[in-house]
């Protein structure tokens, strides 16, 4: 498995806990292109106009909780095996996350028809968005330029950002290989770590 690559915004040096990289910083020596991936880690998130499974506008303030939201960019809930299973295993830590004053939501470029159906046969108990023509997924910098062919024109690079009531992205984690997700234990530990940071 390629690691876990997280950013944080703690003042703690890097940590390796249960398998997942904590660190203060990008990652020292992921020298790729992926180290650098999405907007960096005490930037302010960008403001955003997507629509819920429901087929309600949202904006970042309504899918925020009192301490913030954690956002997963996800290349589809329709095609990608790897998603589906990434949004089926979230679902598990919705609540947790709940309890401890952050909202949960995933973004695609997916119809909302094509993320309710996903939602209703999966049981999804937090939000997901659309955003059809990529605007979102422009704003937080994570489009794949690299995937070609129509039906990948506008996917993100899968990531997970956790941004704070205040707007700042406060951590960020992704994996080098778009196979595999960060787990939900690991944003957990990333969400647990802010906490206790203050």
């Amino acid at each position: 498995m390629k690691r876990l690559l997280a950013a944080l915004a703690l003042a703690a040096p890097a940590a390796f806990v249960g398998g997942a990289i904590l660190a203060a910083a990008p990652i020292a020596g992921a020298e790729d292109k992926m180290a650098d991936l999405g907007l960096a880690v005490g930037a302010k998130a960008p403001a955003i106009q997507v629509t819920t499974q429901a087929g309600a506008p949202a904006t970042l303030a309504d899918i925020t909780g009192e301490k913030g939201v954690v956002l997963a960019f996800v290349r589809s809930a329709d095609w990608c095996p790897f998603c589906k299973k990434q949004l089926e295993e979230l679902n598990s830590i919705s609540a947790d996350l709940e309890s401890r004053g952050y909202k949960l939501a995933a973004l695609s470029y997916d119809s909302v028809d094509t993320l309710k159906g996903f939602a209703d046969k999966k049981s999804l108990a937090y939000t997901l968005l659309s955003d059809p023509e990529s605007k979102a997924i422009d704003a937080f910098d994570v489009r794949n330029k690299d995937a070609k062919g129509k039906r990948f024109e506008g996917i993100p690079h899968p990531i997970v950002f956790i941004i704070g009531a205040d707007g700042v992205i406060k951590a960020k984690l992704f994996e080098e290989d778009y196979k595999v997700r960060p787990q939900p234990a690991a944003v957990l530990l990333a969400v647990d770590g802010l906490r206790a940071a203050g």
